[in-house]
Protein backbone atom coordinates (compact mmCIF):
# COMPACT_ATOMS: atom_id res chain seq x y z
CA UNK A 1 0.00 0.00 0.00
CA UNK A 2 1.28 3.63 0.58
CA UNK A 3 3.65 2.43 3.51
CA UNK A 4 7.28 1.65 2.50
CA UNK A 5 9.31 0.47 6.03
CA UNK A 6 12.30 1.87 5.40
CA UNK A 7 15.00 1.51 8.32
CA UNK A 8 16.75 4.61 8.24
CA UNK A 9 19.87 4.49 5.28
CA UNK A 10 22.63 3.66 7.40
CA UNK A 11 25.17 4.94 5.09
CA UNK A 12 24.98 8.63 4.46
CA UNK A 13 27.11 9.64 1.73
CA UNK A 14 28.45 13.01 1.97
CA UNK A 15 27.15 15.10 -0.70
CA UNK A 16 30.37 17.19 -1.32
CA UNK A 17 29.99 19.99 -4.34
CA UNK A 18 26.38 19.64 -4.26
CA UNK A 19 24.26 22.65 -4.66
CA UNK A 20 21.88 23.03 -1.80
CA UNK A 21 19.91 26.45 -1.15
CA UNK A 22 17.65 26.50 1.70
CA UNK A 23 14.18 28.46 2.17
CA UNK A 24 12.23 29.44 5.20
CA UNK A 25 8.30 30.81 4.54
CA UNK A 26 6.68 32.95 7.07
CA UNK A 27 4.70 30.31 8.20
CA UNK A 28 7.55 28.15 9.47
CA UNK A 29 7.88 25.92 6.20
CA UNK A 30 11.55 25.13 5.31
CA UNK A 31 12.25 24.89 1.66
CA UNK A 32 15.22 22.71 0.32
CA UNK A 33 16.30 22.68 -2.87
CA UNK A 34 19.14 20.31 -4.67
CA UNK A 35 19.85 21.26 -8.27
CA UNK A 36 21.02 18.35 -9.71
CA UNK A 37 20.49 18.90 -14.19
CA UNK A 38 21.65 15.43 -15.36
CA UNK A 39 18.24 14.09 -16.20
CA UNK A 40 14.78 16.67 -16.99
CA UNK A 41 12.99 15.21 -13.74
CA UNK A 42 12.33 16.74 -10.65
CA UNK A 43 11.47 14.52 -6.72
CA UNK A 44 9.25 16.42 -4.48
CA UNK A 45 9.16 15.15 -0.86
CA UNK A 46 7.27 17.07 2.15
CA UNK A 47 8.66 15.15 5.42
CA UNK A 48 6.63 16.05 8.59
CA UNK A 49 8.61 15.51 12.25
CA UNK A 50 6.05 12.97 13.37
CA UNK A 51 6.52 9.32 13.42
CA UNK A 52 6.13 6.62 15.38
CA UNK A 53 8.52 8.11 18.23
CA UNK A 54 6.26 10.98 18.98
CA UNK A 55 3.20 8.28 20.01
CA UNK A 56 2.22 7.02 23.14
CA UNK A 57 0.89 4.14 25.09
CA UNK A 58 -3.17 4.01 23.44
CA UNK A 59 -2.30 5.51 19.97
CA UNK A 60 0.33 3.08 18.75
CA UNK A 61 0.43 3.44 14.82
CA UNK A 62 -1.59 6.63 14.15
CA UNK A 63 1.31 7.98 11.84
CA UNK A 64 1.24 5.40 9.67
CA UNK A 65 -2.69 5.20 10.17
CA UNK A 66 -2.98 9.20 9.04
CA UNK A 67 -0.38 8.51 6.26
CA UNK A 68 -2.76 5.97 4.72
CA UNK A 69 -6.07 8.75 5.03
CA UNK A 70 -3.54 11.64 3.79
CA UNK A 71 -4.32 9.93 0.23
CA UNK A 72 -8.55 10.08 1.00
CA UNK A 73 -8.98 13.22 -0.36
CA UNK A 74 -10.01 16.97 0.73
CA UNK A 75 -12.89 19.25 -0.91
CA UNK A 76 -10.58 19.94 -4.21
CA UNK A 77 -9.12 16.69 -4.93
CA UNK A 78 -11.86 13.57 -3.64
CA UNK A 79 -10.58 10.20 -2.30
CA UNK A 80 -8.14 8.87 -5.73
CA UNK A 81 -7.70 12.07 -7.44
CA UNK A 82 -4.40 12.78 -5.90
CA UNK A 83 -2.71 9.81 -7.00
CA UNK A 84 -4.43 9.34 -10.47
CA UNK A 85 -3.40 13.62 -11.16
CA UNK A 86 0.15 12.26 -10.77
CA UNK A 87 0.15 9.36 -12.94
CA UNK A 88 -2.13 11.29 -15.22
CA UNK A 89 1.10 13.30 -15.72
CA UNK A 90 3.40 10.82 -16.25
CA UNK A 91 4.46 10.58 -12.51
CA UNK A 92 4.61 8.51 -9.32
CA UNK A 93 3.78 9.16 -5.83
CA UNK A 94 3.88 7.24 -2.66
CA UNK A 95 4.98 8.01 0.97
CA UNK A 96 6.57 5.87 4.13
CA UNK A 97 6.15 6.32 7.91
CA UNK A 98 9.57 6.18 10.22
CA UNK A 99 10.05 6.41 13.97
CA UNK A 100 10.66 9.73 13.37
CA UNK A 101 9.21 10.96 10.67
CA UNK A 102 6.22 10.58 7.37
CA UNK A 103 7.39 11.41 4.26
CA UNK A 104 5.20 12.01 0.83
CA UNK A 105 7.01 12.08 -2.44
CA UNK A 106 6.06 12.11 -5.90
CA UNK A 107 8.24 11.95 -9.13
CA UNK A 108 7.91 13.87 -12.28
CA UNK A 109 9.12 15.83 -15.42
CA UNK A 110 10.24 19.02 -14.23
CA UNK A 111 7.97 20.82 -16.16
CA UNK A 112 5.23 19.27 -13.82
CA UNK A 113 6.32 20.40 -10.59
CA UNK A 114 3.54 22.82 -10.37
CA UNK A 115 1.20 20.07 -9.99
CA UNK A 116 3.35 18.00 -7.05
CA UNK A 117 2.82 21.41 -5.06
CA UNK A 118 -1.30 22.27 -5.56
CA UNK A 119 -1.77 18.82 -4.05
CA UNK A 120 0.30 18.60 -1.28
CA UNK A 121 -0.08 21.94 -0.25
CA UNK A 122 -3.96 21.37 -0.13
CA UNK A 123 -3.35 18.15 1.91
CA UNK A 124 -1.20 19.45 4.69
CA UNK A 125 -4.08 21.44 6.16
CA UNK A 126 -7.23 20.39 4.17
CA UNK A 127 -7.78 16.21 4.69
CA UNK A 128 -11.54 15.47 5.18
CA UNK A 129 -10.88 12.26 6.79
CA UNK A 130 -14.26 10.62 5.96
CA UNK A 131 -15.07 8.06 8.86
CA UNK A 132 -16.57 5.47 6.14
CA UNK A 133 -13.04 5.46 4.58
CA UNK A 134 -10.90 5.48 7.81
CA UNK A 135 -13.15 2.28 9.02
CA UNK A 136 -12.08 0.65 5.91
CA UNK A 137 -8.50 1.92 5.87
CA UNK A 138 -7.55 0.65 9.25
CA UNK A 139 -8.45 -2.90 8.32
CA UNK A 140 -6.29 -2.59 5.71
CA UNK A 141 -3.52 -1.65 8.05
CA UNK A 142 -4.22 -4.30 10.34
CA UNK A 143 -4.15 -6.57 7.54
CA UNK A 144 -0.31 -5.01 6.94
CA UNK A 145 0.50 -5.71 10.13
CA UNK A 146 -0.40 -9.22 9.92
CA UNK A 147 1.10 -9.95 7.16
CA UNK A 148 4.42 -7.81 8.09
CA UNK A 149 4.62 -8.99 11.27
CA UNK A 150 2.73 -11.68 13.08
CA UNK A 151 3.42 -14.13 10.29
CA UNK A 152 6.40 -13.37 9.76
CA UNK A 153 8.87 -14.81 12.57
CA UNK A 154 11.46 -12.54 12.18
CA UNK A 155 9.58 -9.94 12.17
CA UNK A 156 7.78 -11.01 15.55
CA UNK A 157 10.62 -11.54 17.28
CA UNK A 158 12.34 -8.22 15.92
CA UNK A 159 9.57 -6.00 17.44
CA UNK A 160 9.42 -8.19 20.31
CA UNK A 161 12.88 -7.12 21.07
CA UNK A 162 12.37 -3.65 20.36
CA UNK A 163 10.19 -4.08 23.35
CA UNK A 164 12.54 -5.31 25.63
CA UNK A 165 15.28 -3.19 24.67
CA UNK A 166 13.87 -0.08 25.49
CA UNK A 167 12.11 0.87 28.78
CA UNK A 168 11.15 4.75 28.56
CA UNK A 169 12.43 5.57 25.14
CA UNK A 170 9.33 5.71 22.79
CA UNK A 171 11.55 3.37 19.86
CA UNK A 172 10.08 0.54 21.91
CA UNK A 173 6.60 1.14 19.92
CA UNK A 174 6.38 -0.44 16.52
CA UNK A 175 5.59 1.95 13.83
CA UNK A 176 2.98 0.35 12.18
CA UNK A 177 1.31 0.08 16.24
CA UNK A 178 -0.15 -2.83 18.57
CA UNK A 179 -2.95 -4.41 16.94
CA UNK A 180 -4.64 -3.47 20.37
CA UNK A 181 -4.42 0.70 19.53
CA UNK A 182 -5.42 -0.17 15.92
CA UNK A 183 -8.41 -2.17 17.36
CA UNK A 184 -9.53 0.85 19.36
CA UNK A 185 -8.48 4.03 17.03
CA UNK A 186 -11.12 6.48 16.04
CA UNK A 187 -11.60 8.85 12.96
CA UNK A 188 -11.00 11.82 15.73
CA UNK A 189 -8.07 10.50 17.36
CA UNK A 190 -6.84 10.77 13.61
CA UNK A 191 -7.96 14.42 13.57
CA UNK A 192 -6.86 15.25 16.43
CA UNK A 193 -3.51 13.50 15.48
CA UNK A 194 -3.40 15.77 11.85
CA UNK A 195 -4.25 18.76 13.13
CA UNK A 196 -1.50 18.55 15.58
CA UNK A 197 1.30 17.94 13.83
CA UNK A 198 0.28 18.46 10.04
CA UNK A 199 1.50 22.10 9.40
CA UNK A 200 3.88 23.64 7.80
CA UNK A 201 5.95 24.79 10.86
CA UNK A 202 6.44 21.31 11.53
CA UNK A 203 7.47 20.43 7.57
CA UNK A 204 10.43 20.41 5.67
CA UNK A 205 9.71 20.74 1.64
CA UNK A 206 12.79 18.79 -0.41
CA UNK A 207 12.85 19.44 -4.13
CA UNK A 208 15.71 17.77 -5.55
CA UNK A 209 15.91 17.62 -9.85
CA UNK A 210 16.88 19.72 -12.71
CA UNK A 211 15.47 22.41 -11.39
CA UNK A 212 16.23 26.71 -10.48
CA UNK A 213 16.07 27.30 -7.04
CA UNK A 214 14.68 30.70 -6.77
CA UNK A 215 12.14 29.51 -9.32
CA UNK A 216 11.06 26.41 -6.92
CA UNK A 217 11.25 29.36 -3.70
CA UNK A 218 8.60 30.96 -5.68
CA UNK A 219 6.23 28.59 -6.42
CA UNK A 220 6.78 27.41 -2.45
CA UNK A 221 5.40 30.91 -1.59
CA UNK A 222 2.24 30.59 -3.70
CA UNK A 223 1.16 27.21 -2.71
CA UNK A 224 2.13 27.04 0.62
CA UNK A 225 2.78 30.55 1.78
CA UNK A 226 -1.06 30.88 2.04
CA UNK A 227 -1.46 28.15 4.53
CA UNK A 228 -1.68 28.49 8.18
CA UNK A 229 0.72 27.91 11.13
CA UNK A 230 -0.19 24.94 13.52
CA UNK A 231 0.08 25.66 17.35
CA UNK A 232 3.42 25.75 18.65
CA UNK A 233 4.36 22.04 19.89
CA UNK A 234 7.08 21.14 22.35
CA UNK A 235 8.50 17.81 22.05
CA UNK A 236 9.56 16.36 25.77
CA UNK A 237 12.46 14.55 26.23
CA UNK A 238 12.35 10.72 26.46
CA UNK A 239 15.61 9.51 26.71
CA UNK A 240 16.06 5.73 27.70
CA UNK A 241 17.07 5.04 31.14
CA UNK A 242 20.73 3.63 31.88
CA UNK A 243 20.62 -0.18 31.25
CA UNK A 244 21.51 -2.22 34.42
CA UNK A 245 22.61 -5.79 32.96
CA UNK A 246 21.76 -8.15 30.34
CA UNK A 247 18.14 -8.57 28.91
CA UNK A 248 17.05 -11.48 27.28
CA UNK A 249 13.83 -12.85 26.00
CA UNK A 250 12.89 -15.65 23.94
CA UNK A 251 10.29 -15.59 21.11
CA UNK A 252 8.37 -18.91 20.44
CA UNK A 253 6.53 -19.15 17.12
CA UNK A 254 5.87 -21.32 14.13
CA UNK A 255 9.23 -21.34 12.37
CA UNK A 256 11.96 -23.62 10.09
CA UNK A 257 14.56 -21.78 11.31
CA UNK A 258 15.72 -20.39 14.87
CA UNK A 259 17.42 -16.67 14.59
CA UNK A 260 19.46 -14.35 17.39
CA UNK A 261 19.91 -10.51 17.28
CA UNK A 262 21.85 -9.09 19.67
CA UNK A 263 21.41 -4.76 20.29
CA UNK A 264 23.74 -2.72 21.94
CA UNK A 265 22.36 0.50 23.11
CA UNK A 266 24.41 3.21 21.51
CA UNK A 267 24.72 6.81 21.14
CA UNK A 268 23.91 8.65 17.11
CA UNK A 269 24.65 11.94 15.63
CA UNK A 270 23.60 14.94 18.01
CA UNK A 271 22.86 18.41 16.67
CA UNK A 272 25.15 20.36 15.72
CA UNK A 273 28.27 18.21 15.21
CA UNK A 274 28.53 19.06 11.63
CA UNK A 275 30.20 22.38 13.21
CA UNK A 276 34.11 21.48 14.26
CA UNK A 277 33.95 22.81 17.33
CA UNK A 278 31.39 19.83 18.15
CA UNK A 279 32.41 17.28 15.96
CA UNK A 280 32.03 13.67 18.02
CA UNK A 281 34.09 11.12 16.13
CA UNK A 282 32.45 8.01 18.12
CA UNK A 283 29.24 7.71 15.45
CA UNK A 284 31.84 7.68 12.46
CA UNK A 285 33.68 5.11 14.69
CA UNK A 286 31.14 3.05 15.47
CA UNK A 287 30.11 2.95 11.83
CA UNK A 288 33.19 2.14 10.75
CA UNK A 289 32.92 -1.16 13.35
CA UNK A 290 29.87 -2.10 11.23
CA UNK A 291 31.80 -2.31 8.40
CA UNK A 292 34.43 -4.56 9.93
CA UNK A 293 32.52 -6.69 10.79
CA UNK A 294 29.33 -6.95 7.76
CA UNK A 295 30.89 -4.72 4.58
CA UNK A 296 30.64 -7.15 2.04
CA UNK A 297 32.35 -11.03 1.30
CA UNK A 298 35.59 -10.20 2.97
CA UNK A 299 33.89 -8.56 5.86
CA UNK A 300 34.75 -10.53 9.43
CA UNK A 301 31.28 -11.77 9.74
CA UNK A 302 31.34 -13.61 5.99
CA UNK A 303 34.90 -14.31 5.76
CA UNK A 304 34.93 -16.15 9.24
CA UNK A 305 31.41 -16.99 10.44
CA UNK A 306 29.68 -18.15 7.14
CA UNK A 307 32.53 -19.59 4.86
CA UNK A 308 35.64 -20.02 7.46
CA UNK A 309 33.55 -21.42 10.72
CA UNK A 310 30.01 -21.73 9.07
CA UNK A 311 28.56 -21.17 12.59
CA UNK A 312 26.41 -18.58 10.39
CA UNK A 313 23.88 -19.97 7.11
CA UNK A 314 23.62 -16.23 7.46
CA UNK A 315 24.31 -12.76 10.09
CA UNK A 316 24.41 -9.43 9.63
CA UNK A 317 25.80 -5.99 11.72
CA UNK A 318 24.34 -2.38 10.77
CA UNK A 319 24.55 0.83 13.49
CA UNK A 320 22.13 3.39 13.25
CA UNK A 321 23.79 6.43 13.47
CA UNK A 322 20.89 8.79 12.78
CA UNK A 323 17.81 9.02 14.45
CA UNK A 324 15.98 11.63 16.98
CA UNK A 325 17.13 9.62 19.60
CA UNK A 326 19.76 7.22 20.98
CA UNK A 327 19.37 4.02 18.81
CA UNK A 328 21.19 0.78 18.71
CA UNK A 329 24.24 -1.26 17.23
CA UNK A 330 22.46 -4.49 15.94
CA UNK A 331 24.23 -8.39 15.01
CA UNK A 332 21.87 -10.97 13.74
CA UNK A 333 22.06 -13.97 12.01
CA UNK A 334 19.96 -17.64 11.69
CA UNK A 335 23.12 -20.51 12.48
CA UNK A 336 24.18 -22.96 10.04
CA UNK A 337 22.43 -26.46 9.97
CA UNK A 338 23.13 -28.72 12.82
CA UNK A 339 24.19 -25.50 14.93
CA UNK A 340 22.49 -23.60 17.56
CA UNK A 341 21.57 -19.75 18.22
CA UNK A 342 23.38 -20.41 21.40
CA UNK A 343 26.67 -21.41 19.34
CA UNK A 344 26.04 -18.15 17.08
CA UNK A 345 25.91 -15.97 19.98
CA UNK A 346 28.99 -17.31 20.97
CA UNK A 347 31.46 -16.72 17.86
CA UNK A 348 29.47 -13.27 17.20
CA UNK A 349 30.75 -12.41 20.93
CA UNK A 350 33.99 -13.80 20.50
CA UNK A 351 33.95 -11.03 17.20
CA UNK A 352 33.43 -8.33 19.80
CA UNK A 353 35.79 -9.77 21.79
CA UNK A 354 38.61 -9.50 19.30
CA UNK A 355 37.79 -6.33 18.15
CA UNK A 356 37.88 -5.04 21.60
CA UNK A 357 41.22 -6.47 22.52
CA UNK A 358 43.47 -6.52 19.01
CA UNK A 359 43.35 -3.40 16.76
CA UNK A 360 41.72 -4.14 13.21
CA UNK A 361 44.25 -3.87 10.47
CA UNK A 362 45.29 -1.29 8.10
CA UNK A 363 43.88 -3.18 5.19
CA UNK A 364 40.61 -3.54 6.95
CA UNK A 365 40.29 0.01 8.16
CA UNK A 366 41.08 1.03 3.87
CA UNK A 367 38.52 -0.82 2.88
CA UNK A 368 36.10 -0.02 4.98
CA UNK A 369 36.95 3.82 3.83
CA UNK A 370 36.97 2.79 0.16
CA UNK A 371 33.47 1.48 0.40
CA UNK A 372 32.12 4.14 1.50
CA UNK A 373 33.34 6.77 -1.02
CA UNK A 374 32.39 4.27 -3.81
CA UNK A 375 28.75 4.52 -1.94
CA UNK A 376 29.10 7.87 -2.00
CA UNK A 377 29.64 8.03 -5.16
CA UNK A 378 26.71 5.16 -6.08
CA UNK A 379 24.20 7.03 -4.49
CA UNK A 380 24.68 10.34 -5.74
CA UNK A 381 23.16 9.39 -8.89
CA UNK A 382 19.34 8.60 -7.51
CA UNK A 383 18.04 11.90 -7.24
CA UNK A 384 15.62 10.37 -4.98
CA UNK A 385 18.32 9.36 -2.69
CA UNK A 386 20.08 12.44 -2.43
CA UNK A 387 16.30 14.48 -1.78
CA UNK A 388 15.94 11.80 1.15
CA UNK A 389 19.23 12.37 2.53
CA UNK A 390 18.50 16.45 2.93
CA UNK A 391 14.86 15.26 4.78
CA UNK A 392 15.71 12.83 7.29
CA UNK A 393 19.11 14.82 8.49
CA UNK A 394 16.83 17.86 8.70
CA UNK A 395 13.55 15.95 10.09
CA UNK A 396 15.41 13.93 12.91
CA UNK A 397 16.68 17.65 14.32
CA UNK A 398 20.22 17.48 12.39
CA UNK A 399 21.39 19.73 9.87
CA UNK A 400 21.71 19.09 6.05
CA UNK A 401 25.24 19.89 5.86
CA UNK A 402 26.33 17.32 7.89
CA UNK A 403 26.05 15.35 4.89
CA UNK A 404 28.93 17.48 3.54
CA UNK A 405 31.20 15.90 6.66
CA UNK A 406 30.22 12.53 6.41
CA UNK A 407 33.31 11.37 4.28
CA UNK A 408 35.99 12.94 5.33
CA UNK A 409 34.68 11.96 9.14
CA UNK A 410 34.51 8.20 7.87
CA UNK A 411 38.03 8.88 6.35
CA UNK A 412 39.24 10.17 9.86
CA UNK A 413 38.22 7.31 11.78
CA UNK A 414 41.43 5.25 13.71
CA UNK A 415 42.20 1.63 14.50
CA UNK A 416 42.17 2.70 18.46
CA UNK A 417 39.06 4.72 17.45
CA UNK A 418 37.53 1.88 16.72
CA UNK A 419 38.91 -0.20 19.08
CA UNK A 420 37.51 2.33 22.09
CA UNK A 421 34.04 2.00 20.88
CA UNK A 422 33.79 -1.59 20.92
CA UNK A 423 35.29 -1.48 24.41
CA UNK A 424 32.98 1.38 25.50
CA UNK A 425 29.63 0.54 23.83
CA UNK A 426 29.94 -3.16 22.69
CA UNK A 427 29.36 -4.55 26.91
CA UNK A 428 26.44 -6.79 28.71
CA UNK A 429 25.17 -3.45 30.36
CA UNK A 430 24.09 -2.28 27.33
CA UNK A 431 22.82 -5.64 25.78
CA UNK A 432 19.65 -6.94 24.69
CA UNK A 433 19.84 -11.20 23.55
CA UNK A 434 16.63 -11.98 22.15
CA UNK A 435 16.27 -15.52 20.68
CA UNK A 436 13.86 -16.91 18.18
CA UNK A 437 12.55 -20.32 19.25
CA UNK A 438 11.35 -22.38 16.27
CA UNK A 439 8.17 -24.24 17.28
CA UNK A 440 7.03 -26.83 14.94
CA UNK A 441 5.55 -26.18 11.89
CA UNK A 442 2.72 -28.62 9.71
CA UNK A 443 3.36 -31.52 12.48
CA UNK A 444 7.58 -31.16 11.73
CA UNK A 445 9.34 -31.80 14.79
CA UNK A 446 11.65 -28.61 15.57
CA UNK A 447 15.41 -28.26 15.82
CA UNK A 448 16.59 -28.84 19.10
CA UNK A 449 17.90 -26.20 21.29
CA UNK A 450 21.32 -26.27 22.95
CA UNK A 451 22.15 -25.33 26.32
CA UNK A 452 23.29 -21.23 27.21
CA UNK A 453 27.01 -21.47 27.25
CA UNK A 454 26.86 -18.16 29.35
CA UNK A 455 25.32 -19.63 32.59
CA UNK A 456 22.22 -17.45 32.12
Amino acid sequence: MKMVLLSLILIIPGLANAKVTEFQLENGLKLLVKEDHRAPIVVTQVWYKVGGSYEHDGITGISHALEHMMFKGTEKFPNGEFSRIIAENGGSDNAFTGPDYTAYFQTLEKSRLEISFKLEADRMRFLTLPKEEFTKEIEVVKEERRWRTEDKPQSYAYEVAMATVFQTSPYRYPVIGWMQDLDNMTIEDLSAWYQKWYAPNNATLVVAGDVNPDEVYALAKKYFGPLPKGEPITVKSLDEVDQKGIKRVTVKRPAELPYLMMAYKTPVVKPGSEKQENHDWEPYALEVLAGILDGGSSARIASRLVRGSEIAAGASAGYRMVSRLDNLFIMSGTPSKGKTANELETALRNEIKDLQSNPITTEELQRVKAQVISSDVYEKDSVFYQGMILGTLETVGLSWRLADIYVDSVKAVTAEQVMAVAKKYLIDDRLTVAELDPLPMDGQPRRPRGGNPHGR
